[in-house]
């Protein structure tokens, strides 16, 4: 297996105190490597990094069109949101669209991660729901197509067809036969597939034609940026910078995918070391590399270059692209 290589490089003053490592991967639409770092056939799981072939089904078994979605649907599809009244309100609308309730889903309670949104349960005294979860929206999806199929409650189970339909779908789309899964942070299965594979499957979204699920879902995510992520997340700031010509998925573990459908590239990249950190700093910089993110935008300076303070805002070093992505 080839070695990680460095990602991202931490500076404390006139020292290089850490080195974040890790592969990334940058694809062409016919599947080829333009760029690698590491390994491109590291055998990954893209956690949420995957939910846009997650969703693929949601549209390929015609449920999306029969509940009548739109685009902020789809965002949420995809997206690993904070639970912020905008995000809660559209799934919560969703949802009794679909005649469900929170109990319908599958994902567990979490706190939501707007602050706002936290703060008002706190005052009201009330415990987060389902709903609450980064990825309700996702479920929300996964509940639409089993209420399409006529499917037993229990969607998020491997051997369920919803979980087969993603599966199939991540095959697909990867050209990868995927040698088995984890259970993610939302209990569904997460499929393993390779790196090489997953930016395959990026450039794949990026020229798909005009009307395609595969179009539909990125340019829900590239109309919505807000919705995928939101406030303060770099999903949702980095879309922003570059105008909504890229669409970004983070996932946990320092993963992180992008589709550029005007260069028709794919990318990713999964940080070995599992920090947010250097994922984000590892995208921004390989963003700046094939010109799709200007390299000075106040957005791409908080990932990349960014000025770390203490707790007094004294500033005491700073974290910068390895060499590789400089």
């Amino acid at each position: 297996m080839t070695q990680a290589a460095p990602f991202a490089e931490i500076w404390r003053g006139p020292f290089l105190e850490s080195v974040h490592s890790g592969h990334a991967v940058v694809c062409d639409d016919s599947g080829q490597i333009l760029h690698a770092w590491g390994d491109p056939e590291a055998v990954v799981l893209p956690r949420s990094s995957a939910k846009m072939i997650q969703a693929l089904p949601l549209i390929r078994s015609g449920a999306a069109d029969a509940m009548g979605l739109d685009p902020r649907h789809l965002a949420l599809a995809c997206a690993s949101h904070q639970a912020a009244s905008l995000h809660v309100g559209i799934v919560g609308s969703w949802l009794d669209h679909l005649g469900l309730n929170d109990s319908d889903f599958r994902c567990g309670p979490a706190e939501p991660g707007d602050t706002q949104a936290r703060n008002a349960l706190i005052r009201a005294d009330e415990q987060p729901c389902q709903i609450h979860h980064e990825c309700s929206g996702k479920h929300a999806g996964f509940l639409t197509v089993n209420k399409h199929i006529g499917g037993d409650p229990d969607y998020e189970k491997p051997e369920h067809p919803v979980q087969k339909s993603c599966l199939e779908a991540l095959e697909s789309v990867t050209g990868v036969t995927s040698p088995g899964y984890g259970i993610d942070g939302c209990s569904v299965p997460n499929f393993a597939t390779t790196l090489h594979g997953m930016a395959r499957a990026m450039a794949h979204f990026a020229a798909a034609p005009d009307g395609s699920a595969e179009a539909r879902l990125h340019q829900a995510m590239r109309l919505h940026p807000e919705l995928v992520a939101g406030e303060t997340r770099a999903c949702t700031n980095l879309m922003r910078a570059m105008k909504g010509k890229v669409a970004l998925k983070t996932g946990a573990e320092g993963f992180f995918i992008a589709i550029l459908p005007d260069q028709k590239l794919g990318i990713a990249l999964k940080a070995a070391c599992g920090t947010k950190r250097a994922a984000e700093c590892a995208i921004t910089s390989i963003l700046i590399k094939l010109g799709a993110l200007d390299p000075d935008h106040p957005e791409a300076l908080k990932y990349r270059n960014a000025p770390i303070e203490n707790r007094r805002g004294i500033i005491t070093g700073h974290i910068r692209p390895a060499a590789s992505f400089a």
